[in-house]
């Protein structure tokens, strides 16, 4: 290994440092800041990289550095290919399959393999396999004298995802939680989720007055999602509960054209075709009513500008992974599962159809509002408007 290596590597005179701080005593804490890395790291690297010759472990940078160098050899022949026994324990617990107290497999076949992800819900077979991290850990614990019968989760990870370290049939990768049959690729960890979320677009940015619900006007959004890529956009008003769905019927081309990366959104609800629905739903009513829109964080509403600008409804994002901040929208989508269980396509349902489930549900009495209906409390709402307009302009 090159003392000069990757910054995700510990080159050989950050080990320098390391023991010269060590033998300062300095704390793996003060020393994992000096050197701007994860106490863990450091913690790490002094368990494993000390010199064993001696009665107490001690660190030394030539040492560790020639640890670093005979575990950083390649290539290696992975252990499940030389350890039959340890191959088919994983094997076995990856598999996961469901047996009666007779022995007997139960259960769907499910699809033939085809290197892809994971099937939809009613075609995958029943398994209960184990993660690779409880086979790695319940290992020790069956095999506590036998030291060969030890591997990592992420060795198991590897013999999956990498044909070439071997040991482990591809379509296990099916029973994993995931069902993925590739890696995601690092970078796209690294890419930006939220980049349509601007600073003008945060929640903190939302005006005050919407917290107490005392002013009509201020909305709640997000998408019910069906199978193949169907969805309805829900709408609910803070104050009167007041509900209005959105069809978002599948585009020209769907099923026909192939998907392809940045390609049209056919679906039914890419950026544009979101802010046209939206827009066309909400424009009807009084500018007094167009408040405020606070949305979950789904790129579905990239084109938030775009929709403020045609209509004059400023959009807010609610938090990443905060669904009690549009808790009145979830509370909605809960109550219209009745008609739109998950696991179904919602394109079977068109406009008039999805409009009139919204009619139900604003027709239905509710607590929160003394037992009216929030289509009653809306109408209120809009008189009140009406009313202010007309005394203004006379």
């Amino acid at each position: 290994m090159a003392s000069t290596v990757s910054g995700r590597y510990i080159s050989s005179s950050e080990r320098e440092d390391i023991a010269l701080w060590r033998a300062q005593d300095s704390g793996v804490r003060e020393i994992a800041r000096r050197l701007g890395r994860s106490p863990s790291t450091i913690s790490r690297e002094l368990r494993r990289n000390a010199s064993t010759r001696t009665y107490q472990l001690e660190y030394k940078a030539s040492i560790a550095q020639w640890h670093a160098e005979r575990r950083a050899r390649r290539p290696k022949t992975a252990k499940m290919v030389t350890n039959d026994r340890l191959r088919q324990y994983v094997q076995d617990k990856l598999s996961g399959e469901i047996i009666t107290a007779e022995g007997e497999v139960v259960g769907p076949e499910g699809p033939a393999w085809d290197g892809k992800n994971k099937p939809h819900r009613g075609d995958r077979e029943w398994v209960t396999a184990w993660s690779p991290q409880q086979i790695a850990k319940r290992l020790p614990l069956e095999f506590p004298d036998d030291p060969t019968m030890r591997i990592s989760h992420e060795a198991i990870y590897q013999a999956l995802y990498v044909e070439s370290r071997g040991g482990l049939a591809r379509k296990q990768s099916w029973h994993l939680r995931r069902g993925r049959t590739k890696r995601m690729p690092r970078a796209r960890t690294r890419q930006e989720a939220w980049a349509h979320v601007t600073a003008e677009t945060v929640l903190q940015k939302r005006p005050k007055e919407v917290e107490d619900r005392k002013i009509a006007g201020h909305w709640e959004g997000d998408l019910i999602i069906g199978l193949k890529r169907s969805a309805v956009a829900t709408l609910i008003e803070r104050t009167t509960r007041y509900a209005i769905l959105v069809h978002l019927p599948r585009q020209a081309g769907y099923g026909q054209i192939r998907p392809t990366k940045n390609g049209p959104a056919l679906a039914g609800y890419g950026a544009l075709t979101m802010k046209d629905a939206l827009a066309k739903s909400i424009t009807h009513l009084p500018e007094q009513l167009r408040r405020s829109l606070t949305w979950d964080r789904g790129k579905e509403l990239s084109a938030h500008a775009l929709l403020t600008k045609e209509t004059g409804l400023p959009v807010y994002f609610a938090d990443a992974k905060s669904p009690w901040q549009r808790g009145s929208n979830e509370h909605l989508n809960g109550l219209l599962r009745q008609y739109f269980p998950k696991g179904t396509d919602l394109s079977r349902w068109n406009a008039t159809e999805i409009a009139a489930i919204a009619t139900a549900m604003n027709n239905r009495p509710r607590g929160i509002l003394g037992w009216r209906t929030p289509a009653e409390a809306f109408a209120d709402q809009l008189r009140s408007v009406q009313q202010h307009t007309v005394a203004t302009t006379s």
